[in-house]
């Protein structure tokens, strides 16, 4: 038996919302202390990690933990037809999800479980990152932009005193800077300069985790994978591994 009754609907769909634009069905871990999913994009790009933490419940029971299958884009179409208003209750019965909306009305939603199988996921509990970079969202999110105008890819940059972000295309260029002590750049952790190229289509995509989230963590080494990080407290954590575009003349 499971059941979970969710009054903030709106940290469940912005984050569903956000996993959609790379994944399309998923393995859901139905644990004690949350709902889990771990799954790569089908090019093996990107990593999606995600966990929405019991204590985000009004009410969360279960009897044993398991693991569904379900399509990301259906489950996303039922969220969306939330109000602000309204609490959500998911029950699963048999071989199907069952999401009950209320509040002036009651709204009920049946979603077939799909008979998936966990798919390989790339190590990435086992990266090391030389650098970490906490940042204000609509930060990264202008540096995308921005750099979005000029080239298909953006290099991050670090050392001990500043972050940056640089693309340049054939006529043009663009950057960001931020100086230790700058207020939108809230935390900067590591010893040694690394810089490391990464493709926009995917941030932009991972940036929109950001509506969970007050801060986005970057965390990279030399031509390495990014881990970027949303966390909202006590309630839901997403996180995105993004392999790097490597360039010999970088």
């Amino acid at each position: 038996m499971f059941k979970a009754t969710l009054g903030n609907v709106g940290l469940l769909t912005d984050s569903i919302s956000t996993i959609a634009e790379l994944i399309d069905e998923g393995l859901f871990k139905l644990g004690k202390d949350g709902i889990s999913l771990v799954a790569a994009d089908r090019a093996l790009v990107a990593v999606v990690d995600f966990k929405i933490l019991s204590s985000a419940f009004e009410n969360y029971e279960m009897d044993e933990e398991k693991s569904i299958g379900l399509n990301i884009t259906n489950l996303l179409s039922v969220l969306k037809r939330a109000s602000a208003d309204d609490k959500a209750t998911l029950t699963l019965q048999d071989s199907k999800l069952e999401i009950v909306l209320q509040n002036a009305s009651r709204r009920r939603f049946v979603l077939p479980l799909l008979d998936l199988s966990q798919e390989e996921v790339p190590p990435v509990d086992q990266l090391e990152f030389a650098v970490s970079a906490e940042l204000k969202p609509a930060v990264l999110q202008s540096g995308i932009a921005d750099a979005e105008i000029v080239a298909d890819s953006v290099l991050f940059e670090a050392s001990p005193s500043r972050f940056g972000m640089r693309a340049e295309g054939d006529i043009s260029s663009a950057q960001l800077e931020l100086e230790r002590g700058n207020q939108s750049l809230i935390e900067l952790t590591g010893t040694v300069e690394v810089k490391s190229r990464y493709p926009l289509d995917y941030l932009k995509k991972m940036i929109k985790g950001a509506k969970i989230a007050d801060s986005v963590k970057l965390n990279w080494g030399q031509d390495y994978p990014m881990k970027l990080e949303f966390k909202s407290k006590d309630k839901a954590q997403l996180s995105f591994i993004l392999a790097p575009r490597v360039s010999e003349n970088e």
